[in-house]
């Protein structure tokens, strides 16, 4: 089989549209991130006030067990 010859303005031309396609994907999900990051960031100042409410875990010290530790039982 011969060899392929591929001009070096081809090989320039084809570089740079990689290249062009890579810092656009990478400038996209930069964006995409960004905002997912400002979006949780908004959510977490909004549920701030709510926190107090939510129940959590607690170790009882006397067996070690985990218990449910609601707003009613503090």
């Amino acid at each position: 089989m011969p060899p392929i010859f591929i001009s070096p303005l081809a090989k320039i031309a084809v570089a740079a549209l990689g290249a062009t396609a890579l810092v656009s994907w990478a400038v996209r999900e930069a964006l995409r991130l960004q905002e997912e990051l400002a979006r949780v960031s908004r959510a977490s100042e909004v549920e701030a006030g709510l926190r107090p409410s939510f129940p959590t875990l607690r170790r009882d010290p006397r067996t070690g067990d985990w218990r449910l530790q609601t707003t009613e039982n503090r």
